[in-house]
């Protein structure tokens, strides 16, 4: 399951692995127990948010990136679910949806599909991640083989190394396509 405790413990291991840093040396780099740290990874504990900020500044990532599961899997955010953020002087809302990694490039396009047809891309350069959103109408997306069904205001990414698909379940349907190259 992916709750919010598992998302950061996994990133938690894998920055740290990435960084090529012992547990005990980010423990110290940061100013905190290495059994804390311990067990943050293992997915136990309610860390504050001053913890957290300590590990991005140790490990030198952007504090959303603790917050977001691994990009090399399907991940679907349904309207309405997301980690999000709010204003306090203004009715304004911010759902963190994908952060961009390091090194990456992006391509934006603006999808206008219409029932009846599907286009079934074939994989893409290796590494290469497809985000989408809808924003009107419904559409089946992703991997042929584990496509998921979406509405109004859903976000899903998934490999774009992979045979996937676009298909509209109603006409006029627009998304927002956002095409990952690292």
């Amino acid at each position: 399951m992916n709750t919010p405790i598992s998302i950061i413990a996994n990133a938690l291991v894998r920055e740290r692995q990435r960084a090529g840093l012992s547990l005990a040396e980010v423990a110290r780099r940061a100013g905190i127990a290495k059994s804390t740290l311990s067990q943050l990874e293992a997915g136990n504990g309610n860390p504050g948010i001053e913890t957290l900020w300590s590990l991005c500044v140790t490990l030198n990532i952007p504090f959303s990136r603790l917050l977001e599961p691994d990009a090399r899997r399907l991940q679907v955010i349904r309207r309405g679910e997301g980690l999000s953020v709010t204003a306090d002087l203004a009715d304004y809302q911010a759902v963190l949806l994908a952060s961009c990694p390091p090194g990456v490039r992006r391509d934006i396009y603006l999808l206008e599909v219409q029932p009846g047809s599907e286009r079934i891309s074939q994989p893409h350069i290796p590494n290469t991640i497809e985000h989408i959103i809808i924003a009107k109408g419904r559409a089946l997306v992703g991997p042929v083989e584990s496509s998921v069904e979406l509405d109004v205001g859903d976000y899903i990414t998934y490999p774009g190394d992979e045979l996937h698909i676009f298909r509209a379940l109603e006409a006029d349907t627009l998304a927002l396509l956002v095409i990952e190259h690292s």
